[in-house]
């Protein structure tokens, strides 16, 4: 290497190739691909001295950011509204019975003082959104399994935060009253929800209305406004983690324009985000150093998936409507993943005695729970029979390509055997008369649309429609405003009965 800047480029061009490379085998594998970009941090780490944890826990940061952004824009708040609660238990109280559990237990285990057993547990104690988005994404289980899991995964980063930073600071600062830090939690948890909403409708309001030259200029706005919220949200006190969840949430479930072009960007640059993080986190990790707290990361690591996270769950879901499968399998679900490695930084930056431990042991707890749980969940799905059938896929959610500043949109639907529109040609179908279907694609297979094409049941559509008009085609297509209305004398018949 001739200079360090070449050094810097080179390495980083290793990362991202390494890392896509990894996918690859991660799905043939069956394990999560974040465990491959950690040993693959790992790997590199004998040919290139790397400590710069400063660097790596603001990379750690804005790789967050960036992938509760993309998960946020993809979460159908219809889906998420009915397990707020469950959800929201979780990320509070039970991240609380989690690290408190797993804190007691790492006193013992790690011989530390109780506070730094404490901090220990509040670094473990929640589930990683990039770990549970990444292995979620692509299995067929229930979608109110996935709801909960995903909107717990999105939102309890910042009860293990403030349990990180408050343990650091009792650590530090002995005198530090404990209510004092309560109440900031509830500061930060009321600010980082209203920061998201009110700058969710600012950003989705600019995204809208501002008239770019360039539409690939519409991504980077959404990202730098999620960055802006982030920012803005920590300057003043609150929860800057939460309020990019929410922003997100707010802006993929309302009429985003661009929202193709977005949702796309978003999901490549997150995945760029999670390679780039995971293989930074895993530099800073010398296998020499694992072993020496193998037996004891292991005991940890056991104690978290078997006693503290279940303990967690079934106390937390005793007043929601979950059966004992459905909590088992959330029990299972509780990822760990790159947010436990961030805050293991913070420890080492702020100079807490046995900060390299902690983080070796949170290292190495991590990598285990990623390894036996990430690659054993979509297996115990099926044991307990939680996955879904195809009368339970998302046939509301659709991609929309916004066709420069027109009011045109090419909207990509999918179709199952209960819409009304299976098994007819389309010249049977009446859509509006600014609608056309442009493709039909089948088992893989692009079809050019004629007027005898039959529609069949599993079809992806691409439809050209005004965007006036994409509710009445929906309506026709799929009939899901009719799936709605007869859910109303249903709920008319129990009133009766009762």
């Amino acid at each position: 290497m001739q200079t360090t800047v070449e050094s810097i480029i080179f390495l980083f061009s290793l990362m991202l190739i390494i890392g896509v490379l990894t996918t690859k085998f991660s799905s043939r594998l069956g394990l999560p691909s974040l465990v491959l970009f950690l040993f693959a941090g790992m790997l590199l780490n004998q040919f290139f001295y790397f400590e710069n944890v400063e660097l790596t826990q603001f990379i750690g940061i804005l790789a967050l950011i960036i992938i509760l952004f993309e998960g946020g824009t993809q979460t159908k708040w219809d889906h998420i509204r009915p397990v707020l609660g469950g959800a929201g238990t979780l990320a509070t109280a039970g991240v609380l019975v989690t690290s408190f559990v797993t804190g007691l237990a790492a006193m013992y285990i790690l011989n530390l003082s109780l506070l730094e057993g404490l901090l220990f547990g509040a670094i473990v104690g929640s589930t990683d959104a990039a770990a549970v988005f990444s292995v979620l994404g692509n299995k067929n289980i229930k979608r109110k399994l996935t709801a909960t899991l995903e909107a717990e995964s999105g939102s309890n980063d910042p009860m293990a935060v403030f349990l990180t930073i408050a343990f650091i600071e009792l650590i530090q600062i002995p005198d530090r009253s404990i209510w004092l830090a309560v109440g900031d939690f509830f500061l930060q948890m009321g600010l980082g929800l209203i920061f998201g909403l009110i700058l969710g409708k600012i950003s989705l309001t600019v995204i809208n209305n501002i008239k770019l030259d360039v539409s690939g200029m519409y991504p980077i706005l959404a990202v730098g406004s999620a960055i802006f919220t982030y920012g803005l949200t920590d300057v003043f006190g609150g929860s800057g983690f939460l309020a990019v969840y929410v922003m997100a949430v707010f802006i993929g479930n309302s009429d985003l324009m661009y929202r193709f072009s977005i949702v796309r960007f978003n999901e490549g640059f997150a995945w760029m985000m999670q390679i780039i993080m995971f293989i930074f986190l895993g530099l800073l990790v010398f296998p020499g150093q694992l072993v020496d707290v193998i037996w004891e990361g292991i005991l940890l690591a056991l104690i978290l998936m078997f006693i503290a996270r279940p303990l967690a769950v079934f106390l937390c879901m005793l007043f929601f409507k979950y059966n004992v499968k459905e909590k088992l399998f959330i029990s299972w679900a509780g990822l760990k993943g790159a947010v436990p490695i961030v805050l293991a930084t913070y420890p080492i930056i702020t100079g807490v005695e046995n900060a390299q431990l902690i983080f070796n042991a949170v290292f190495f707890v991590v990598l285990f729970s990623a390894l036996i749980q990430g690659s054993t969940l979509s297996p115990l799905a099926n044991k307990l029979r939680l996955t879904r059938d195809d009368d339970d896929f998302d046939t509301s959610s659709l991609d929309m390509i916004n066709l420069g500043n027109t009011d045109s949109e090419i909207i990509k639907l999918i179709v199952t055997h209960k819409s009304p529109s299976v098994e007819k040609s389309l010249i049977e179908i009446t859509l509006p008369h600014d609608t056309l279907i442009i493709g039909i694609v089948r088992d893989e297979t692009l079809i050019t649309p004629t007027g005898n094409s039959i529609i069949k049941s599993g079809d992806t559509l691409y439809v050209l429609s005004h965007k006036k008009s994409r509710e009445e085609a929906k309506q026709v297509l799929l009939g899901e405003k009719e799936k709605k209305a007869q859910q109303k004398p249903r709920k008319e018949k129990k009133k009766r009965g009762s």
